[in-house]
């Protein structure tokens, strides 16, 4: 482990030297262009339906994250009568985007390469991968009730149970899977059967559809360990759990090749990726004395943070098809072909950032709960977003290759990682930027 992170390290540098020497040389040569009407015109027209199934699915991913964020707006007196609450929900939601995600970059590109039919029939490897992510969705839930105890506990904090963080994160991630699964396979599967290409759009909708119904499944977890209030059998559901998910996770793992890769390698990475959510919920709880009194930030975080996710997951989506196609070469250059794909998420982001501010703001407007003006939700968005999307797309080009070149598969690695990075940097990035610009109006 030492000597991958250490390499990784010096991969790391080498590679970002390599991109600022061509990215100088790149606008040293290409700068007086983006005043060419007709090269842009041209990047645009060649472009087009890449831009247009990207914007469709994070439009969709926007009014998700939307709903999502009015519920937990709305959310205020859970948070208050059940301490420590906000520590999970941001890894709850983004472990839906994790484990579905990659799901869905897996079907994407076995769609692409020809290993999965486009037909909705029963194989093998659909079967194989639809267990795994079940039993993922249970050792991840276990997880994250466990790491928000003990964030809870190590920074003093009153906080529910373990038992009920446990139950509250296994009952919510159960109950969420009923939907979250059969549109993980029905949306590649659809998308591809019509043209579209299911990295353009499949992450950006499963991502909304996770932030959607994460918080009602919280909501009807909460409602479930309220309905039993029985410390004994509330104990014993959990043993139950715990016993039943390791004993899945076991006979899973040794009854196929493919389920054993998938397991093998998601499940680190899926853990690392509920550390960076469940400090993701910290950095949330550190400030939820303003998030509480403040309603207009506290609906942002979702939709920002999902929007974000949604323009990453179609960079790693393209690249990772790309890479397994051999269209990009698994390398540290900046190719033409990946200039290209930054430049789309770069001009996406342009598009979404002020347009998610606007849709939060019009919403808490007619529904009278706006705290902030529009205009200042929009600046929040926007200078949140266009500050946050250079620091990602760096890093999952970096995580993507890594992967690759190291023998593992990046549908695995890189959007569990991606997911929670963006988790974790996006709630950093916006409440920053709204403590210091705009501070004296929160």
């Amino acid at each position: 482990m030492k000597k991958i992170l250490l390499k990784f390290l010096r991969q790391l540098i080498s590679s970002l030297t390599i991109i600022i020497i061509d990215l100088t040389l790149y606008i040293s040569k290409k700068g007086l262009s983006l005043f060419n009407t007709s090269k842009r015109r041209s990047f645009l027209r060649d472009n087009k339906s890449v831009l247009t199934q990207g914007l469709t699915g994070l439009l969709i991913c926007a009014f998700g994250d939307l709903f999502a964020g009015l519920i937990l707006g709305n959310m205020t007196h859970y948070l208050e009568s059940l301490p420590g609450l906000i520590v999970l929900i941001p890894g709850s939601i983004g472990m839906r985007g994790n484990i579905y995600g990659a799901l869905a970059s897996r079907i994407g590109t076995n769609l692409h390469i020809g290993i999965l039919s486009p037909e909705l029939k029963k194989s093998d490897i659909l079967s194989q991968n639809i267990q795994s992510s079940i039993i993922l969705t249970l050792i991840l839930s276990i997880s994250l009730g466990i790491l928000a105890k003990i964030t809870c506990t190590l920074f003093n904090l009153n906080s529910i149970s373990l038992v009920d963080f446990i139950l509250i994160s296994s009952f919510g991630g159960l109950i969420s899977s009923l939907i979250m699964l059969p549109a993980t396979i029905m949306i590649p599967i659809k998308s591809f059967q019509n043209g579209w290409d299911p990295d353009n759009i499949t992450i950006p909708i499963i991502t909304a559809l996770g932030d959607l119904f994460t918080l009602p499944s919280i909501i009807l977890a909460i409602y479930l360990i309220l309905f039993i209030n029985n410390p004994f059998i509330k104990m014993i559901i959990n043993i139950l759990i715990v016993i039943f998910t390791l004993l899945s996770f076991y006979f899973a793992y040794n009854s196929g090749s493919t389920i054993k890769k998938i397991l093998k390698q998601n499940t680190p990475v899926l853990f690392l990726s509920s550390l960076m959510g469940i400090s993701a919920g910290q950095i949330l709880n550190v400030f939820m004395s303003t998030l509480l009194t403040n309603q207009s930030l506290l609906s942002l975080i979702p939709i920002f943070s999902g929007e974000s996710g949604g323009l990453l997951s179609i960079l790693s989506g393209r690249l990772t098809s790309a890479i397994h196609s051999g269209i990009i070469e698994p390398t540290y250059r900046l190719s033409e072909e990946l200039r290209k794909n930054f430049e789309i998420i770069l001009i996406l982001s342009i598009i979404i950032y002020p347009l998610i501010g606007v849709l939060v703001g019009s919403f808490l407007y007619f529904l009278g709960n706006l705290h902030l003006s529009i205009i200042t939700i929009v600046l929040i968005s926007t200078i949140s977003g266009l500050t946050l999307i250079p620091i990602l797309m760096f890093a999952v080009f970096n995580i993507s290759i890594f992967s690759y070149v190291n023998g593992f598969d990046p549908d695995n690695v890189a959007i569990p990682v991606e997911t929670s990075l963006t988790d974790f940097l996006s709630n950093i990035v916006l409440i920053s930027v709204s403590l210091i610009l705009f501070g004296s109006l929160l």
